[in-house]
């Protein structure tokens, strides 16, 4: 019975991570509608809504914490709660980025409207379908679909890379509009930032299920797992 009672405690962890996510996801979206659409109102959103994060991930933790020290968990239950602390972390990371995009439209709003050449919403989309698909992979216990995850990483850093050589070049030769270029540049690199750590959700959950830190491992030879 004492079993029974753990792993729906574990269920319950599970179900609070999952709303944690959902304010994570939240966050990215709301952030990057406000730069695209230079819409202030959403950035003070966006900041309402790292408060929750943050609230949100202190009950993660200290429900992961209660559960470490009042039970013994076997060794995959061990790692399921090991991993949800640094899923927690990694979500919190997430907010905190998009909350520096808010931060920078903020800034962004106070010059003048300059058309930036950089693929913001293409960079978002793939953040998003990072997200989404390491956290399905911890629903599902997926390992290849966490790897599948880590594997495109690489598409975002090649438009963060092209992004900032192009906007560095842009800041060059037009100084009128090197402003609005970094901001371009920072908030690429938010983006790119933000997959990386849904590319550390899905090596928390490899992590979990097959008891790999595949953290410093390079992606084809976890292709091969």
């Amino acid at each position: 019975m004492p079993r029974v009672h753990f792993h729906q405690q574990l269920a319950q962890l599970k179900d609070k991570l999952l709303a944690m996510a959902a304010l994570s996801q939240q966050a990215l979206e709301t952030s990057v509608q406000a730069y695209l659409e230079r819409d202030g109102q959403i950035c003070e959103y966006v900041r309402e809504n790292e408060t929750a994060i943050n609230m949100a991930q202190r009950e993660v933790d200290e429900m992961s914490y209660e559960l470490l020290a009042q039970e013994q968990p076997m060794a995959i239950d061990l790692r399921f709660i090991l991993a949800v602390i640094k899923i927690n972390g990694n979500l919190e990371r997430i907010g905190d980025q998009s909350m520096s995009i808010a931060q920078r439209t903020l800034e962004l709003l106070a010059l003048p409207p300059v058309e930036v050449p950089a693929d913001i919403a293409g960079m978002r989309d793939i953040a998003r379908v990072m997200i989404r698909g390491a956290l399905q992979a911890l629903l599902e216990g997926d390992c290849q679909l966490a790897k599948t995850v880590i594997a495109m990483d690489d598409e975002i850093d090649r438009l963060n890379r092209e992004t900032h050589e192009r906007l560095s070049a842009r800041i060059a030769n037009q100084a009128a509009a090197a402003e609005q270029s970094l901001g371009g540049i920072i908030i690429s690199r938010n983006l790119e930032r933000i997959a990386d750590h849904a590319a550390n959700i899905a090596g928390d959950v490899i992590f979990w299920i097959e008891g790999a830190d595949i953290r410093h491992q390079q992606l084809p030879a976890l292709a091969k797992g």
